[in-house]
């Protein structure tokens, strides 16, 4: 706990054999409460090393997409009356090490929401990002913030910490199962006048770190970029966007 507040880590995983114990060993299991991992029908042994940790292991019997793992994942921590709850990606990609930092900011009130940005600082290229990952995101992050009148570095990174208050009150059940899940997320809570803190957070790539491919990027793009204009026509009144209005 952090100013008893209990803090639960949620594992939204897929083929993250090889990375959830290098994953899990950095975690500061002496201030989290509860770790829940969620496999999406992984093809390799990520839910049997699962079991052997100290987590609480939760299998889809098909693969469902990143949104549902998340959804599943999310209902559970709130099912365990967790306080905050912060989404880690098992693939060792981004560090454990900024559970306690993140945690903290809701913890103490500051924020409702916590970004572990790759783009503050210069983590980004030097930890391997592609280069034309690093710039799309950049493109796109400039064309969100214009689009939902926000100033976030980046919008895109899955290493997220969320209040107990936002996620039973945002209904991100109704939200995509697949990859745009995190933005539709987190347009709802920037329409939601969430406060929305961001921390610097280093990033590794390497082939066993999750990615997806050209295509899926490219619908990704796409679907985040609609999400933006549909926000947008509705701050100004053109539009009722469903997504943001519940």
């Amino acid at each position: 706990m952090i100013n008893g507040q209990n803090i639960c880590i949620i594992l939204p995983a897929f083929n993250a054999g090889k990375t959830l114990e290098m994953t899990f060993a950095e975690i500061p299991v002496d201030v989290v409460d509860q770790i829940i991992l969620v496999d999406d029908a992984s093809t390799d042994d990520t839910y049997q090393i699962a079991r052997e940790l100290p987590i609480d292991s939760y299998l889809h019997l098909e693969n469902r997409g990143y949104g549902a793992n998340q959804k599943t994942g999310y209902k559970q921590a709130l099912e365990k009356s967790a306080d905050i709850i912060i989404m880690l990606h098992p693939d060792y990609q981004y560090t454990p090490k900024l559970i306690v930092s993140m945690a903290a900011m809701i913890a103490y009130g500051v924020y409702d929401l916590v970004l572990g940005s790759r783009i503050l600082g210069d983590s980004a290229l030097k930890g391997g990002m592609p280069f034309y990952k690093y710039i799309s995101n950049r493109l796109m992050t400039f064309t969100q913030n214009l689009l939902v009148g926000k100033k976030l570095s980046e919008y895109h990174t899955g290493y997220r910490a969320y209040s107990k208050e936002l996620l039973t009150r945002i209904p991100f059940n109704k939200n995509s199962d697949d990859f745009i899940f995190d933005n539709q997320l987190l347009v709802q809570a920037i329409a939601s006048k969430y406060r929305i803190g961001e921390i610097s957070c280093p990033t590794k790539y390497f082939p066993e770190a999750s990615s997806i491919n050209f295509i899926r990027s490219i619908k990704y793009g796409l679907g985040c970029m609609w999400i933006s204009i549909c926000y947008f026509l509705d701050r100004i009144g053109l539009v009722k966007y469903s997504l943001v209005r519940f």
